[in-house]
């Protein structure tokens, strides 16, 4: 996604995305699901239209903390598909919710979502991939290759000369520092 260092600076809906979040490291539970999130609703769709949905998607979700969304049943997707501030596509809501029950079991046994992920790394994208699939639902190479390059375990969310690299390569994202306990990690 190179061409996004190029696009979002400056622009009104991509600039702080690209310049605030995209790349950055990221360990918070709620954050991490709600970036999932954000790249099952993308799928077919431009990373635009999220973004402009991005605020009404968070509040029809409760903030996409899983386990309210894990608790939500037919009449919540009813509701959800009704809600004009969201992508209201149905596979779409149903894997959202899908995935915040499976995110339970995945937090029983790691700790965290965080936790989880970081216990894989490192892994090639096809291993990531072949991972999330076994684990959560709705997740294309595509959808699994964004959201980790969003949370800084695999490289390519900004390329060297982009002025954000510097400042994501500060935090030391997963795929900077390697394995863990890799440069004392």
């Amino acid at each position: 996604m190179n061409w996004y260092c190029d696009a979002a600076p400056g622009h009104p809906v991509h600039g702080p995305y690209h310049d605030e979040e995209y790349g950055f490291p990221v360990a918070d539970d709620r954050v991490l699901f709600e970036r999932l999130c954000l790249e099952i609703f993308q799928a077919g769709l431009s990373w635009l239209i999220v973004l402009k949905k991005r605020d009404g998607l968070v509040a029809a979700f409760d903030g996409f903390r899983p386990d309210a969304v894990a608790a939500y049943g037919e009449g919540d997707v009813a509701r959800l598909l009704a809600d004009g501030r969201i992508i209201r596509n149905r596979r779409k809501i149903e894997a959202v919710i899908e995935n915040a029950r499976r995110l339970r079991a995945v937090r029983a046994g790691f700790g965290s979502f965080a936790g989880w992920i970081a216990a894989h790394h490192p892994l090639s994208k096809d291993e990531w991939v072949a991972l999330f699939r076994r684990t959560f639902v709705f997740m294309g190479g595509e959808v699994v290759a964004e959201f980790l390059m969003s949370i800084g375990y695999l490289p390519g969310a900004h390329r060297e000369t982009c002025p954000v690299f510097r400042q994501v390569a500060e935090r030391r994202p997963a795929w900077m520092a390697g394995p863990p306990g890799a440069n004392g990690g």
